[in-house]
């Protein structure tokens, strides 16, 4: 029988951003919260200490910071016909594990979406028409626009330090920023970071080609900064170890380094580590959640506990996991087309060049995540969709974002892969290549899905979550597009040779090499009930008091990284409990 702890006002599912956001929020608005984390408690102090954290061999190559699919994992197929199998090994997507979540381990890429991204269909509909969104393609609009979310991005990057150049200030156009976003209402909190040599070659030829180069947002401070919560980063010092790992310098944008200190010490809000959340309890009538039950790794047990508001804030997978297990919301079924909850996953569109000179030194082991330059005259406002063929978008980079030895020697394409001669060209190449990359938005279609699989069980007993996933021609001729872009700005800058690495009709979805962690979909927000999980705020449909955090609500994914997006509705849904859900709980929409 479940041990049952007291009641509180509200409990989280998970502690990353968005569940240290809506732990600071309720608790400043008084409430009782209670915070569940899967995994280990992690601080800066002494988890992220030097020169513990930089052992690559430990978090950048074994994944330490990373889910161990042993104890979760979810079973992956291409289409609907195939037999689902278990993601054993961690390799396209690395989700996080412990307090603080990915936003531990990620580079602090920090995006806005274009205004069009969150009102594609109806983009598409008024240039276009319908009859260029191909056949499947489950495209939605956003139900709230970009000016409603701005003041929320806007507080976003000055509670995360996020380092940039503006480049649309209500609507005034700023030299050296990017000329295609939408309109901010002030700058960065600070400015962008210096540039390696590699960015700066890049910037130069794509200035030269008519483009508009613009150094990336970065959750990675270029000087000293105090945010909201009282929270001091100090500037980044390049030490190339972002990517995989925690900040040892409180330089990176995360959980630890922004909020979560300061929540700690608000009496009203707790947490408890190694606490997997099992299901979210319904009350007798199926209409509200009345708390989740856990199990409490430490005295190997179930614990109930009640709350009268749930919020997850687990990675986007669990997030719907949690969801199908619990009955909240129909289950999508693709046959059909019909319900809500594992609807529309997507993924992100990846292709790159990389160049090698054997007269430049670009020093690797000098990076940051965000280090780099940017050009947007390829994303999604700047493409006729109809002319080209497809519908997406992407911003095209160069810049040195991980200095790590073991996972930085880019070598030739005829370079031997082991041995002898491995190491001569890494004696050879070392220090003398460069990449250009393409990240692109990607589609979700009536086929690319999240559901409870028939067969696999986790330790628990319970099924484990399937995903449904493979490139549509959509996503070809899109990262096509980008190569026939990014490869004359390449050759521009005269390297010795290039390769290029980019799908193509034959590549079919591999979780093997890694991609991106951006994954969504499966609770998307939407003006519908009958095709969304949630409403404009994060609230779902059939049951009030629950409200889902995170990516899982983007019906497509967007081209940018979608941390930005997805602290600014975590801000938005915690805006819209407490002014209007609180003192009056029920259906907002």
């Amino acid at each position: 029988m479940a041990r049952t702890e007291k009641k509180k006002d509200a409990v989280i599912v998970g502690l990353g951003w968005t569940g240290a956001i809506l732990g600071m929020e309720l608790a400043t608005e008084g409430l009782e919260v209670v915070a569940l984390e899967r995994g280990k408690d992690r601080a800066t102090v002494p988890d992220f200490q030097y020169p513990n954290i930089i052992d690559e061999l430990r978090y950048g190559v074994r994944l330490e910071l990373m889910q161990k699919p042993a104890r979760s994992t979810l079973t992956i197929r291409r289409t609907l016909t195939e037999q689902a199998l278990p993601y054993r090994q961690l390799g396209s997507f690395l989700p996080g594990d412990g307090v603080g979540g990915a936003g531990v381990h990620w580079n602090g890429q920090n995006w806005r979406p274009m205004e069009n991204e969150l009102r594609l269909r109806s983009y598409v509909r008024e240039n276009w028409g319908e009859g260029i969104i191909p056949a499947g393609m489950e495209l939605y609009d956003y139900p709230l626009s970009h000016a409603e979310l701005e003041p929320f991005f806007d507080r976003f990057e000055y509670m995360a330090g996020i380092s940039g150049k503006a480049g649309n200030i209500r609507g005034q156009i700023i030299a050296g920023g990017n000329p295609f976003e939408a309109p901010r209402s002030r700058d960065y909190p600070m400015p962008a970071l210096p540039q390696t040599l590699d960015a700066t070659m890049f910037a130069e030829a794509a200035r030269a080609m008519g483009y508009h180069p613009f150094p990336r947002p970065a959750g990675n401070a270029s000087r000293s900064y105090v945010n909201e919560y009282g929270m001091q980063l100090g500037p980044c010092n390049f030490c190339g170890f972002c990517e995989r790992y925690g900040c040892l310098n409180y330089s990176k944008s995360a959980p630890q380094t922004c909020i979560l200190d300061a929540l700690r010490r608000k009496p009203n809000f707790s947490y408890r580590t190694e606490a997997e959340v099992m299901r979210v309890e319904l009350a007798p009538d199926g209409k509200t959640a009345t708390g989740v039950t856990y199990f409490d790794e430490a005295t190997q047990e179930e614990v109930f506990q009640p709350a009268d508001l749930v919020v997850l804030c687990a990675y986007q997978f669990h997030n719907v996991h949690l969801m199908l297990l619990s009955g909240i919301g129909r289950p999508y079924d693709p046959a059909s087309g019909e319900g809500v909850t594992g609807r529309n996953y997507a993924y992100q569109v990846m292709g790159s060049t990389s160049l090698f000179f054997r007269e430049r030194n670009f020093n690797p082991f000098v990076g940051a995540g965000s280090n780099g330059m940017c050009i947007d005259d390829f994303a999604i406002n700047q493409i006729d969709f109809g002319r080209e063929g497809f519908i997406g978008g992407s911003y095209i980079s160069a810049g040195i974002t991980n200095g790590q030895p073991i996972r930085s020697m880019s070598l030739p394409p005829d370079a031997p892969k082991w041995g002898s001669g491995w190491k001569s060209g890494v004696k050879e190449w070392y220090g003398h290549s460069m990449s250009i990359g393409s990240h692109g938005s990607n589609m979700a279609y009536r086929d690319t899905y999240l559901d409870l699989d028939p067969t696999y069980k986790d330790r628990f007993g319970r099924p484990l979550l399937r995903m449904t996933f493979d490139w549509k021609p959509n996503d070809i001729r899109m990262t096509q597009f980008m190569k026939s872009k990014i490869e004359p700005i390449a050759a521009s800058m005269a390297p010795d040779f290039q390769s290029s690495s980019y799908m193509t009709h034959a590549s079919r979805y591999d979780v093997r090499p890694y991609q991106t962690t951006h994954n969504v979909g499966g609770a998307i927000m939407g003006a519908d009930p009958s095709v969304s999980a949630v409403n404009r705020y994060l609230q779902t449909w059939d049951k009030h008091n629950v409200f889902v955090m995170g990516a899982s609500a983007f019906p497509q994914n967007i081209q940018y990284n979608p941390t930005g997006l997805v602290g600014a509705l975590a801000y938005w849904a915690a805006h819209a409990i407490r002014t209007e859900y609180l003192s009056n709980p029920r259906p907002l929409v």
